[in-house]
């Protein structure tokens, strides 16, 4: 039995989803297990058939009819997931909430998080941290600041529910008209929020209808049964370097994005698991913030991702080895590695991979990570990458390889498309599938 924990050690968007899928492929897998983030993350999956959905709370094992269970530190949106299912319903999921359990202590985002959310980012003005806008990040601030933030267990309590679901809309709402808005209107912004977010009974209903579709649960103890069951796959969201701690503030996301959240939900099951760190052959960056080898003359095409409105353009840059470096460092240590976009240098010549900086004449090789929450040295990492370029680029033979000895991991898969038959286990992975065919084996 061998437990899989599948983590982007980039800024997202390297293809965790449809690594995820690859894996469900390959043996049967009891469940995926979501451990960060919520309904803004977006996993492309493509079937061998042609189906293609981007998910966001479901797992991406959902078209294979693997199930997934939303722990505690997944921030869950009830009406995005319905849209959700509907879609998955529409691409032949007989029934995708039977697919699904939610840990009660996860946290619930409502329409006014997301409001809230976007009007923050407005005022930013040309300052935008390059947000979804989809209320994650405002839904983990408020319960920081509250106690009696609606969870999912709250769905079972109406009256519990109606409490702090109107707790919610007040408090920010007051906060919002109270604060110093540039550029946003201050005195409109209430009343914005008030006209553009549905009653607190419509929210009512639509989360009671959640509750009554999904089964929300004791979620340690499903954990243990799932993991003790048989090999369990947690699906991380966003990647290492827009983690809360780690990545480099402002740009970041509100949620820990490395192996540590699915790490404390193994222990708790007194398990472990493979550690899987997932790399484009180029980097990426979905909004602002730094990107040192970005290089827009670069002609990739990206057909599942864009510009957004609330998250700004999808850009693209060489390799960064100094980058994707401090991600497995900051991670505590990868086990292996997954190579996606594999067929893109052949038809990319300008493609290179960069193994050092280069600031004001000075050349730099390795980015050294703060304590957890220095915030301000996170900062200094920031402007200090702004003033970064890349200094060293080569062209390898073999991308695969080369991307492996330089985060010194081996390559368990390559990808050369989105679906799972266009990928190529590694040795790893062949060793891995010979230990567990040997361990089936009677005597």
């Amino acid at each position: 039995m061998t437990h899989v924990v599948v983590v982007d050690l980039g800024y997202g968007d390297a293809g965790k989803g449809t690594t995820v899928e690859w894996v469900c492929a390959r043996q049967p897998v009891t469940a995926v297990i979501r451990f960060n983030g919520g309904a803004q993350a977006a996993h492309n999956v493509v079937t061998p058939d042609g189906r293609h959905h981007t998910f966001a709370q479901f797992g991406s094992g959902t078209l294979a009819g693997v199930p997934t269970h939303l722990s505690r530190f997944v921030v869950v949106d009830p009406l995005a997931l319905a849209a959700e299912a509907e879609h998955l319903a529409r691409l032949g999921v007989p029934d995708p909430f039977g697919l699904l359990t939610v840990d009660g202590d996860a946290l619930l985002a409502t329409p006014w998080h997301r409001a809230a959310n976007q009007v923050r980012e407005l005022r930013r003005g040309a300052g935008r941290h390059g947000s979804c806008g989809l209320g994650v990040g405002e839904t983990m601030r408020y319960a920081l600041t509250w106690t009696d933030a609606p969870r999912a267990a709250d769905v079972r309590d109406p009256a519990r529910l109606r409490r702090r679901l109107t707790a919610v809309r007040d408090r920010l709402v007051d906060e919002l008209r109270s604060a110093d808005t540039p550029p946003v209107d201050a005195a409109s912004v209430g009343a914005a929020l008030l006209r553009d977010c549905p009653p607190v009974d419509d929210v009512m209903a639509a989360f009671q209808a959640f509750g009554a579709a999904v089964p929300v649960v004791d979620g340690e103890a499903v954990r243990r049964r799932l993991l003790r069951a048989g090999p369990c796959v947690f699906e991380g969201a966003q990647g290492v370097l827009l983690d809360e701690w780690y990545g480099w503030h402002p740009y970041t996301t509100w949620s820990t994005t490395t192996f540590d959240n699915a790490a404390t939900l193994l222990a708790e099951a007194d398990q472990s698991a493979l550690r899987l760190g997932v790399v484009r052959t180029y980097t990426t960056r979905h909004g602002a913030g730094p990107l040192v080898t970005e290089d827009p003359t670069l002609s990739v095409p990206e057909p599942h991702n864009g510009t957004g409105c609330w998250q700004g353009p999808f850009r693209v840059g060489h390799f960064d080895a100094v980058a994707h470096r401090y991600a497995v460092q900051v991670c505590g240590g990868v086990d292996a590695l997954a190579v996606t976009h594999a067929d893109v240098p052949e038809r990319t010549p300008a493609l290179r991979i960069c193994t050092g900086y280069e600031v004001a004449g000075t050349p730099l090789r390795q980015l050294v990570p703060g304590r957890r929450g220095d915030l301000t040295h996170q900062a200094r990492l920031t402007d200090l990458l702004r003033q970064a370029g890349p200094a060293e680029l080569h062209r390898p033979d073999d991308w695969p390889s080369a991307i492996g000895e330089l985060l010194g991991l081996p390559v368990l898969v390559t990808s050369y498309g989105p679906r799972a038959g266009d990928k190529h286990p590694g040795a790893l992975a062949r060793r891995l599938d010979a230990e567990v065919a040997a361990a089936g084996r009677p005597g």
